[in-house]
């Protein structure tokens, strides 16, 4: 196998590159880092000197490649699946990018936000950065409300780059503001999500290094068993 993937299981941008993967049925090496680790924190620093992970490297095409979204487009574009991430269509490929990024910043950031206060020293916790962060969280539920109201997928009958985005955002932005009481149509959309085979495989390496002291952990847990009942 000529891809090797640097990431951890846990890590909501690394599920896109894991699903990317998976979706495209591409066979690669699983390379997983601990970045409490020296060694295997500078072992990724050596392939991508931010140090942030995940990361693809393509033996056969002596490349490395960073950054989640970057990742799916590499993806796409050299170990192509039955149907493409990216539509061909240029305007519909800028819409499906848009929507990429929409998920990452105002979904998944902003919950990355909530969730990590909870394990900051103390007297170091960031109650305004929370309460910011809640808004712009709510503002998005109620764009994506409205936005899958009459749609499968983001971008309509296509699973693409979008909807891997939306996996991992969604999923975790689910444990700490819960769509089902006031968000059907996004709430139906992520239980499409997780029903997806790759998603299901993604969920459970997730699953089996779940952190001590997750603040989450039993919410992770149900939704998970959830797909298995």
């Amino acid at each position: 196998m000529s891809l090797t993937l640097y990431y951890h299981p846990f890590s909501s941008y690394c599920w896109k590159a894991l699903l990317a993967l998976h979706e495209n049925n591409v066979p690669f090496t699983a390379r997983t880092i601990d970045l409490w680790n020296e060694k295997e924190a500078a072992e990724l620093k050596s392939l991508w000197p931010i140090g942030k992970f995940p990361v693809l490297q393509d033996s056969s095409r002596n490349h490395t490649v960073p950054e989640s979204s970057i990742i799916i487009e590499y993806v796409d574009q050299h170990y192509p699946g039955k149907a493409p991430l990216i539509p061909s269509d240029r305007d519909l490929a800028r819409q499906t990018r848009l929507c990429d990024r929409f998920f990452d910043f105002y979904v998944m950031d902003q919950t990355a936000k909530i969730i990590t206060d909870n394990f900051r020293p103390a007297g170091k916790n960031d109650p305004h950065g929370v309460e910011l962060a809640r808004k712009v969280l709510a503002t998005a539920y109620d764009m994506i409300e409205k936005d899958m109201a009459n749609k499968t997928w983001a971008m309509g009958d296509i699973f693409t780059m979008a909807d891997i985005a939306a996996s991992p955002a969604l999923f975790y932005a689910d444990l700490v503001e819960p769509l089902a009481s006031r968000h059907k149509n996004a709430a139906a959309y992520l239980d499409r999500l997780m029903k997806r085979p790759a998603f299901i495989k993604v969920l459970k390496e997730a699953l089996a290094v779940l952190p001590p002291g997750f603040p989450y952990d039993s919410q992770f847990k149900a939704s998970v068993q959830r797909l298995a009942a």
